[in-house]
């Protein structure tokens, strides 16, 4: 799987959520090994996309396509400024439910001098995780370049969300979370009240 990590400021929230609309509709039906978007804007304004493709060469060819560059040049149009690409090919998916019924997602990004340790903690004991947060949907957690990564988090709602932060956690769950801590500091959020979930008719 590849997956490409979009984020920028917005003019216009109805702007951005036309074109993408636009997009499902107009190109979807022509991409190529298009596996689904989750994408929304924060109430500060940001805008953040994570397109996922079967593989790197798919996405190259999609956006090879003259009418993705007419589209991105119209969608590029609602941001403030340029907005910042992330690519992985290191990502994986973790699913507990159907994301596709998630009414909040948050993403968080970070920095770490060590990939390898992070990502096997932030994909590890899914069951684990699963039996102590039933809020949780599904996760998706990608490696970029430079030590860079992303993570997506659907939930069944906002208030489902902020009662399980407030849960105690397990021992050894505690134990990867201070391990998480020490390896990549704290991370940014971006949390997406009103996700808009994408994926092949």
């Amino acid at each position: 799987m590849f997956v490409q990590v979009i984020k920028g400021k917005v003019r216009d929230k109805a702007e951005v959520r036309a074109q993408l609309d636009r997009w499902v509709r107009d190109l979807a039906p022509r991409s190529v090994g298009w596996l689904g978007t989750t994408a929304g804007v924060a109430d500060d304004g940001t805008f953040v996309a994570l397109a996922r493709f079967e593989s790197e060469a798919a996405a190259d060819k999609n956006s090879s396509l003259p009418e993705q560059g007419e589209w991105w040049e119209a969608m590029a149009a609602t941001l403030e400024g340029d907005p910042v690409f992330h690519d992985s090919t290191t990502c994986e998916t973790d699913l507990a439910g159907d994301p596709g019924q998630a009414a909040f997602v948050q993403v968080m990004q970070g920095t770490t001098e060590d990939p390898e340790r992070l990502f096997s903690l932030l994909t590890g004991d899914s069951e684990g995780l699963a039996a102590h947060r039933p809020d949780i949907l599904g996760r998706l957690v990608c490696l970029h370049a430079g030590g860079d990564w992303t993570m997506a988090i659907w939930f069944t709602s906002e208030a489902a969300a902020r009662e399980g932060e407030q849960k105690d956690l397990p021992p050894e769950v505690s134990e990867r979370m201070a391990e998480l801590r020490a390896l990549s500091g704290e991370p940014s959020y971006v949390d997406l009240t009103d996700p808009w979930m994408d994926g092949p008719a």
